[in-house]
């Protein structure tokens, strides 16, 4: 069983930066990967960032890619998500997910979901 709670969303202006952590509890977490969704009001829950398990990969959507950065830190059990050159349409609510070693680009691929936190992002 893992616990995922997420933090570091808010509002900033276009072109701004954020930065969100995902803290994990539970056993195991170096053994899953990890990834990034979001949601925006009457969307579906889009892909946005994963990295595996081992550092080793990392996945990004082609909305994001060049502008967000997944790392993680497995001694501290965290997950984070450095979001520059932020745009209006990454307005969301952002979600970590852990997942077992494979496929990381679907909400399927995981298991175990935190409780998002709202990213908006003004004009």
């Amino acid at each position: 069983q893992v616990q995922l709670v997420e933090s570091g969303g808010g509002l900033v202006q276009a072109g701004g930066s954020l930065r969100l952590s995902c803290a994990a509890s539970g056993r195991s977490f170096s053994t899953y990967n990890m990834g990034w969704f979001r949601q925006a009001p009457g969307k579906e829950r889009e892909f946005v960032a994963a990295i595996s398990w081992n550092i080793g990969s990392r996945y990004y959507a082609d909305s994001v890619s060049g502008r967000f950065t997944i790392s993680r830190d497995n001694a501290r059990k965290t997950v984070y998500l450095q979001m520059n050159s932020l745009k209006p349409e990454d307005t969301a609510v952002y979600y970590c997910a852990a997942g077992p070693a494979g496929a990381v680009a679907s909400a399927n691929d995981y298991d175990y979901w935190g409780q998002g936190t709202q990213v908006t992002v003004s004009s």
